[in-house]
């Protein structure tokens, strides 16, 4: 569908349809920056029986304006704020918002790499809207009713503005089912294409558009490989959970001496085997092995200069809070056991229910557990590509740390 007929078919943009006001004392963090209003902090809503996704205006307990956004009655986030007091129509919004999205990765994304987040959601002051670039091909994520109902605009306004081979619709999971949609998957503009190849720092790596994580590939860890590759000349690196290799690439592509990577996906593996072969490496310049990456440092004698440590999510919820503490502590301890005197570890959390301080701790736990003692050189995130707002705390998930051995 070419961008005039998706503008057609989108038709007016919507204008807010209600008003809601929040409880007295409860405007406080929207003030703040915070684009999450949770249902506990709504006074009333007018007109009841408002539509999953509908826009309206947001007011505090003695009706003034503090901005709009949309909502759903049926999730614990009520309200999601696209724009703080007036906000031209919603069209002129979208536009604007992936505009300014477009010009700042334009100011810092190296000539380099083709590969990065366009649209991070709540960052960009588009909640729910998700867009990932690789190379000349976007995948889009809409994860809410309201991200839903933007679904035309946006689409119009990326192949407008960046005339993509493709974008590619991966709208599905957990948050979706929370908000009453059905996953939603296919080609949304342009050409039918799932696999494509992307380049970071120099790195061709393949992506898998279909059945790949997040939208093929976790472009958050890109400046993160940078550190690796900088660290890597002439060391034996460790990349456990490799997922597709990104770090294990990385560290060869710094001239590592030995590269151990080590995940229990065998599409992950596969998509690693590729990765190298793009590369130009042999296929023994990495060694992969299927199987746990705990277990593997609990048994190994080998010792690496250089491990990464980025499981996937311990904590899916608050609830498993608890149980993801003693994991990294676990994990974080196994990880300083095969670390070679003077070595350095880079550690990761990616979930926002063990984050920041909490992830510290586990860290410094594991230390005390290991025996070893560490030097904390950096605490490490995603990429400027991953904006949070300043005011929403809960929109930070990505927690690293680089240690080096004290020796």
């Amino acid at each position: 569908m070419t961008p005039d007929k998706i503008a057609a078919a989108s038709g007016k943009a919507p204008e807010p349809v209600g008003r809601i006001f929040l409880r007295t004392g409860r405007d406080g963090p929207v003030r703040g920056g915070n684009p999450w209003i949770f249902s506990q902090a709504i006074a009333r809503v007018e007109p009841v029986g408002l539509a999953a996704g509908a826009l309206v205006e947001v007011r505090d307990s003695g009706g003034d304006l503090l901005g709009i956004g949309y909502y759903n009655s049926a999730t614990t986030i009520a309200i999601r704020i696209l724009a703080w007091g007036s906000a031209p129509a919603l069209g002129g919004l979208i536009a604007r918002r992936l505009g300014d999205a477009i010009a700042m990765r334009a100011r810092f994304i190296r000539g380099d790499t083709d590969s990065y987040r366009l649209v991070n959601g709540d960052g960009d002051g588009l909640s729910g809207v998700v867009v990932d670039r690789y190379g000349d091909v976007l995948v889009l994520q809409l994860l809410t009713a309201g991200a839903d109902a933007m679904r035309a605009e946006i689409i119009s306004a990326l192949a407008a503005r960046i005339s993509p081979r493709a974008i590619i619709e991966r709208s599905q999971g957990a948050v979706r089912k929370q908000e009453g949609l059905a996953d939603r998957i296919g080609v949304a503009y342009g050409v039918e294409v799932y696999e494509t190849v992307a380049t970071e720092n120099g790195i061709k790596f393949p992506v898998d558009l279909a059945r790949g994580q997040k939208t093929g590939a976790f472009l958050d860890q890109r400046e993160n490989r940078a550190i690796v590759r900088g660290q890597s000349a002439g060391a034996r690196v460790l990349d456990a959970y490799c997922y597709n290799a990104g770090f294990a690439l990385a560290a060869l592509a710094g001239g590592a001496a030995r590269v151990v990577a080590i995940d229990t996906s065998v599409r992950a593996l596969a998509a690693a085997e590729k990765s190298l072969a793009l590369g130009g490496y042999p296929a023994d310049a990495a060694q992969l092995i299927h199987g746990e990456a705990g277990e593997f440092m609990a048994k190994t004698d080998e010792r690496f200069d250089v491990v990464v440590l980025d499981p996937p999510p311990l904590a899916r919820s608050r609830a498993d809070a608890d149980r993801a503490g003693r994991l990294y502590v676990e994990l974080n301890a196994l990880a300083m056991r095969v670390l070679a005197p003077g070595g350095r570890i880079l550690t990761f959390s990616c979930s926002a229910h063990f984050r920041g301080e909490e992830f510290l701790r586990a860290v410094r736990i594991a230390q005390n557990k290991s025996g070893r003692k560490l030097k904390l050189l950096a605490r490490l995130g995603p990429g400027p590509d991953h904006p949070v707002l300043l005011g929403h705390a809960e929109g930070e998930y990505l927690t690293g740390l680089l240690l080096a051995d004290l020796g």
